[in-house]
């Protein structure tokens, strides 16, 4: 005969046909114990199919609701993001061969300069990745973006290095939130089977803010006889290109908040309580994702923002490191004419990402990204130490568009890899963490050539490629995330 239910207490009942059983709590405490970050099976990540009494989780309902326009839309928005992103930073490496000038700067300054931006970054990938887990990944991203756009314009108008220093800086805390974000916003709402290369064709944007920084430096920097005079400043054409950065920054912010809506998963889990990255499970896969991100950061980063400094040197024959072991005042230097042959050396250069892009989108759900970043790391590696090795423009111009096309391929598979490994309550807070760490080796990386590049170049160039090879093997320890779900 079964129990009466005491007064005060819920009568216990069996399920009715078609209603989900709800797990009792030693069950449920017993999952947690487990080690892994589980979602409540009754949590709001499991949803009901009116149609035919069938329970969906999350990635199921997001599959059932298919693929289409709305999907092209977000990657085309999330994509000027991405890539409004890479100009403001890459703007400033081109920006120093005729700025220098201007500003009086010395080597060790424009170290300084190239490494303001990330360590903004570092702070801002702290900052907003915490927030997009909490507030929502679109506030978070209209903020950003409008805190990039806006102090990287006003740098432009500013006569002193110190206070350019300072909103550069301002600005690279702007980069900082939208990068990790928006591929946390971006993957949400992806069906699994299509994620891989979707967020591939989203880094590839990465690549069309790059060309188009380099076209815009082309074509700008160069016209020394487009200037005007604001008040007592003399506003010089680098000048100009600086505020034609700040445009896309902007213009994206605007889109976020007038078309786009919320992640839906961030929705949905918001709130959940967030584990430590480094506490079992996470913690092998999250300490590989430091070395790793540190290794590339601090490789790509420290060599591709003095890339025209470099090319602005192999101009005068030999290599890089060849010219750069001669020391040489850049103040005895002449920033004009200005060179249009190193704004076209770096425009070549950005266009050498475009098969590597080409490369993930095709084969990124194929071979998976565990494998492409770890191979694609490798070959940076012996890349960066040929570029060392060889004595002739030609040479370096070539293995610096192999570096290009190679390193893309890192970047994308890591996007894809880091935004798989964790679950949505992490997720943001993950990436916002590891581009930070990200920051600090760019920072490291830029002060370094700036103190070297003058003196002992193949010291830098070394420890690129030496870092690149241990992010490769490193790489090797994560797991493979190829057509994972989102948890």
């Amino acid at each position: 005969m079964p129990r009466r239910a005491r007064p005060g207490e819920a009568e216990a009942r069996e399920p009715l046909l078609g209603e989900p059983r709800a797990d009792p709590p030693e069950a449920q405490e017993r999952d947690s114990e487990e080690g892994e970050i589980n979602i409540d099976r009754n949590s709001s990540n499991l949803r009901h199919d009116e149609g035919s009494g069938q329970r969906l989780t999350y990635e199921e309902a997001v599959e059932k609701a298919g693929f289409g326009l709305f999907h092209a839309l977000l990657l085309v928005v999330c994509g000027w993001a991405n890539a409004s992103d890479a100009v403001e930073i890459l703007c400033v490496s081109f920006l120093l061969p005729t700025a220098r000038c201007d500003l009086q700067l010395s080597t060790s300054d424009m170290g300084l300069l190239t490494a303001s931006i990330f360590l903004g970054m570092m702070v801002g990938g702290y900052l907003w990745g915490y927030l997009a887990d909490r507030r929502g990944r679109q506030r978070v991203l209209v903020v950003s973006l409008t805190i990039n756009g806006l102090f990287g314009g006003l740098a432009s108008i500013v006569p002193w290095f110190w206070l350019f220093l300072l909103l550069r800086f301002v600005s690279g805390v702007g980069v900082g939130g939208s990068i990790p974000v928006i591929f946390s916003y971006f993957s949400e709402f992806l069906p699994r089977l299509r994620r891989g290369a979707m967020i591939s064709s989203l880094a590839t944007f990465w690549m069309a803010g790059n060309i188009l920084a380099a076209g815009l430096a082309w074509l700008v920097i160069p016209r020394t006889q487009a200037h005007f005079r604001l008040g007592t400043l003399d506003i010089q054409s680098w000048r100009i290109f600086v505020v034609l950065c700040s445009v896309p920054s902007l213009s994206s912010a605007l889109i976020f908040k007038l078309l786009m809506p919320e992640s839906p998963k961030f929705l949905m889990e918001g709130l959940a309580p967030i584990r430590q990255l480094f506490a079992a499970p996470l913690r092998r896969r999250s300490i590989a994702l430091l070395v790793v991100f540190y290794g590339i950061s601090f490789g790509y980063y420290g060599l591709w923002m003095w890339f025209p400094e470099l090319f602005k040197r192999i101009e005068e024959g030999g290599s890089p490191c060849t010219d750069a072991s001669r020391p040489s005042p850049l103040q005895n230097q002449s920033c004009y004419p200005v060179n249009t042959a190193v704004y076209l050396e770096g425009f070549i250069v950005a266009a050498s990402n475009l098969p590597g892009n080409i490369f993930t989108i095709l084969l990124m759900d194929t071979i998976g990204g565990k494998t492409l970043l770890s191979c694609s790391l490798l070959v940076s590696s012996v890349s960066i130490f040929l570029i060392y090795v060889v004595r002739t423009k030609a040479q370096s111009l070539l293995l610096s568009c192999v570096f290009s096309g190679v390193s893309v391929i890192s970047w994308n598979a890591l996007d894809v890899v880091s935004t798989e490994l964790y679950p949505t309550q992490l997720r943001s807070s993950a990436l916002g963490f590891f581009t930070g760490v990200g920051r600090v080796a760019a920072i490291m990386g830029n002060i370094v050539f700036g103190k070297l590049v003058d003196t002992n170049c193949s010291v830098p160039i070394l420890m690129v490629s030496a870092l690149l090879l241990l992010g490769g093997m490193v790489a090797c320890l994560l797991p493979q995330t190829r057509r994972t779900e989102l948890t």
